[in-house]
């Protein structure tokens, strides 16, 4: 009794604090309005009615009563209660003074909103990938079985069909459990309770308010907070759709959230597949996603998987004989569970998460959250076939690499000699090391000690395009990784500007820079285009492929910061016809000379102009030898570029993603290519026929493309160009058909690994057989509507002649055996030999 009457006393101070605080407000708001005089004349007025009130009562009510004092207490109980729990509710609901925290609005109420994957498509309807914060894919009611309604209803809440989102009979049951200290007697929390907490998380730090912060407060303001939200969740929801949207939010550990992620992930079925053991243990995982989970604890999970079941039994979902036949099951497990890198293309799926996390700024969305469909450009049978073709080749090429150098170590300087501190020095750049030097910041010996330290790790088997378990330690594991070829390939059609296939690296999963557009190397003879066009469609020069230039050697004398310098390039082969050679063949055989001489009349600021028309990005100077391809470019623009050839002249900006659509279906956004014209249509064609010549014709660079792969059957046309830089670093490789433009870069991750020889490391043995693998397994596959055949003819009239003799004069390339851009062994640039300072020079501004 003292404590009841202590708990009124404490109910009743709060309430004269209250309405001291209210009087207090009251007063001060009136006399902002009407002015401080007029305001003590109001108050005045109601102190005088209210005395007058209490004198009435005193004339009419017997005060002394030995009844009167139990009376009134009863009902000031009661009034005061009521005005009590109308203020609390009030304020709860408001947010009063920002006491209680905020509340769900009526919108979020009415369209509540759980965080959903965003799913990545392919242009024939495979899904890639998903991007999540919480891995969830909502399901309708018809999709959920009826074992995991009743499993559910059974174990949390027995009597949902009956209450309006507070089951007063539980909470009575869980106020007598405390009181009599009986602890078995179950939550009072109804399921749609346990949606609102979930569905608008009323417990999270933002939701909470001033008074939150005194102890024992908050969980009555929490509770309040669930009841009420419970109450309207019921005015607007059915009972159905209140279980699905509960089956929706759920978590079920393993970052699986919602039933359909979790009925995939741990039994790799649709939620309307389960049966009832199954529908069992995820029910009964709900209580505990650690200490109930499956996978970790399967004898803990199988205990409360039949609490559940006897839940069932216990109101009649079960019979007694099948509740037992069922808890004597084991639990069989078939799990699947996701990751974001699932799959292919995942080199690919980066570039489109940073597409469309910028339009998801400018436009409103989260790719994380809000369910979006995303529909790419990619096939997912050509990016099948180009990771195919990436895995078979550079397996190959790796196997020769290894033989090539044995037991060499494969990082050499320009003159061939090994780079003895090669690894010391790469390891500094690695967050291993960055993490081990802030840890002993004065104390080498740890940090060397630390990166010897042997342990099991996972690496990458090149040999089985796979993983396997070593026992190394991390500077083990570096000189591995740095003996691995890397590459890229990306395959476009130059018309719409749709990316169809997109291969970044080796394995994503243990080489995360993407050689197509991150990754930047130096391009080699696949430069040499710019230039013939270049040469060709400006008005100035105006030149044809037929157009004869002497094969010489050529030399050019520059200053540079106030320095005369020299620049004097040579063949690949080292030796010159000193014949005159048209451009058409100039280019098939990728001879320097006529290329330097060429860039030296038509200036190689005009180069510069038409790489950059064209699509090349990367900064460019307008220096002697940029027709020879020294500056670092992108196999993205490259390919971007190459396609302005194939589509008459215009140039077609890449594009990764055709549209996008709601969690509902609806498209939000749909994408296409934009386009500009960047050379003339003659122009184009001009260049489609020259590059045709480096395929087709004797000495041409890339034609081992064509008897070494089955790509020119029914008539098939392709046109192609090698690129080989210094040393032998970098490998290029371009290729355009009627409606595919392909292209492959393959070298080193540090440009001082590479092969020793110009006859294993040019562009034509290294990038070259990845394309022809991959355009053979295209025109195989009879499903793409890629179709061999020639170039389409042109539509308008051809005035410059094209039609070059093909009188064929042996050079020193044909004897070797080697590609005509091919450099000897061990020298610098295939397409660019310095004699004097060895830098790219920069040029004066002058051509001769």
């Amino acid at each position: 009794m003292q404590v009841i009457r202590s708990f009124f006393n404490k109910i009743r101070a709060v309430f004269r604090f209250i309405a001291s605080l209210i009087n207090r407000i009251a007063y001060k708001l009136t006399s902002l309005f009407t002015g401080k005089k007029r305001a003590d004349r109001l108050f005045q007025s109601y102190r005088d009615k209210k005395r007058s009130l209490n004198d009435w009562w005193e004339r009419n009510v017997d005060t002394k009563s030995p009844f009167y004092r139990p009376v009134m207490i009863i009902w000031k109980t009661f009034a005061y209660g009521f005005v009590a729990l109308a203020l609390y509710i009030f304020s709860v609901e408001t947010n009063f003074l920002y006491l209680m925290g905020s509340m769900p609005s009526v919108e979020d109420l009415q369209n509540p909103k759980v965080a959903q994957s965003s799913e990545i498509y392919t242009s024939d309807g495979v899904m890639i990938g998903k991007f999540y914060t919480e891995n969830r894919t909502p399901v309708t009611s018809k999709m959920i079985s009826p074992n995991l309604v009743n499993a559910l209803i059974a174990t949390e809440d027995v009597r949902f069909y009956k209450h309006s989102g507070i089951d007063y009979k539980a909470m009575a049951s869980v106020a007598i459990g405390i009181a009599t200290g009986a602890t078995d007697r179950g939550g009072g929390s109804t399921i749609t309770q346990q949606l609102a907490k979930k569905l608008f998380k009323t417990r999270r730090s933002g939701a909470r308010g001033l008074l939150s912060y005194i102890p024992g407060f908050s969980i009555l303001i929490y509770k309040t907070k669930e009841w009420l939200t419970a109450i309207k969740l019921e005015r607007n929801f059915t009972k159905e759709e209140i279980l699905t949207m509960y089956f929706n939010t759920v978590d079920y550990g393993n970052n699986t959230y919602g039933i359909n992620t979790a009925a995939q992930s741990y039994f790799s079925k649709s939620p309307d597949s389960l049966n009832v053991q199954e529908a069992a243990v995820l029910v009964g995982l709900q209580k505990a996603t650690t200490t109930y989970n499956p996978i970790r604890n399967i004898k803990r999970s199988q205990e409360r998987r039949n609490v559940v079941i006897g839940q069932m039994q216990k109101y009649g979902y079960l019979s007694p004989k099948e509740a037992d036949s069922l808890s004597a099951l084991p639990i069989e497990l078939k799990t699947k569970f996701e990751t974001p890198y699932d799959g292919n293309a995942n080199y690919f799926k980066n570039a489109v998460v940073d597409f469309v996390k910028k339009w998801g700024d400018e436009q409103g969305y989260d790719l994380y959250t809000d369910g979006l469909k995303i529909y790419t450009t990619i096939d997912s049978r050509m990016q099948e076939a180009a990771e195919e073709a990436m895995t078979q080749k550079m397996k190959q090429l790796q196997r020769v690499f290894e033989e090539h150098w044995r037991n060499q170590n494969p990082w050499v300087d320009e003159q061939g000699k090994e780079i003895t501190d090669f690894l010391p020095t790469v390891v500094r750049r690695t967050s291993k090391y960055r993490s081990l030097a802030a840890k002993f910041p004065n104390n080498p010996d740890s940090i060397t000690y630390y990166l010897n330290k042997k342990d099991t790790m996972t690496v990458y088997d090149w040999k089985n395009s796979g993983e396997m378990k070593k026992y190394w330690s991390s500077m083990d594991s570096l000189d591995y990784y740095k003996r691995i070829l890397r590459a890229g390939m990306m395959a476009m059609n130059p018309q719409s500007g749709q990316i169809k296939a997109w291969v970044g690296g080796l394995d994503y999963n243990y080489f995360k820079y993407d050689a197509v557009k991150q990754g930047k190397r130096q391009p080699g003879s696949t430069f040499k285009s710019f230039v013939y066009t270049a040469a060709i469609d400006d008005s100035t020069f105006n030149m044809s492929p037929c157009d004869e230039i002497v094969d010489k050697p050529f030399e050019k004398i520059y200053m540079e910061d106030g320095e005369q310098k020299e620049w004097r390039p040579r063949n690949a082969t080292g030796t010159y016809t000193y014949a005159s050679m048209t451009l058409r063949r100039a280019l098939a055989q990728s001879i320097n000379s006529v290329t330097a001489e060429l860039t030296d009349q038509i200036g190689a600021d005009n180069v510069a102009r038409y790489a950059k028309k064209m699509g090349i990005t990367t900064p460019l100077k307008g220096l002697p030898s940029i027709g020879l391809g020294p500056f670092d470019v992108s196999l993205y623009d490259m390919v971007a570029a190459y396609s302005v050839f194939v589509n008459n002249g215009t140039y077609t900006k890449p594009i990764l993603v055709t549209k996008i659509e709601d969690s509902n279906g609806k498209v939000i956004e749909e994408f296409q290519a934009e386009h500009r014209q960047a050379i003339r249509p003659e122009t184009a064609f001009l260049m489609t026929q020259m590059l045709k010549a480096g395929v087709e014709e004797p000495g041409g660079t890339s034609g081992s493309i064509r008897w070494k792969f089955d790509v020119t059957k029914n008539r098939n046309e392709l046109g192609g160009k090698t690129g080989t830089t210094s040393n032998n670093s970098d490998g290029w490789f371009m290729c355009i058909t009627r409606d595919l433009v392909v292209g492959a870069w393959v070298g080193g991750d540090d440009r001082s690994i590479h092969f020793r020889t110009t006859n294993l490391g040019e562009g034509a043995k290294t990038a070259l057989p990845i394309v022809g693998s991959f355009l053979e397994k295209i025109y195989r596959d009879k499903s793409l509507a890629y179709e061999t055949g020639p170039f389409p003819k042109p539509s308008f009239k051809i005035e410059k002649n094209y039609n070059c003799p093909t009188l064929y004069l042996p050079s020193m390339s044909d004897s070797l055996g080697i590609e005509g851009d091919s450099t000897p062994a061990g020298r610098s640039a295939e397409d660019e030999f310095l004699i004097g300072p060895p830098p790219i020079p920069l040029d004066t501004g002058r051509r001769n």
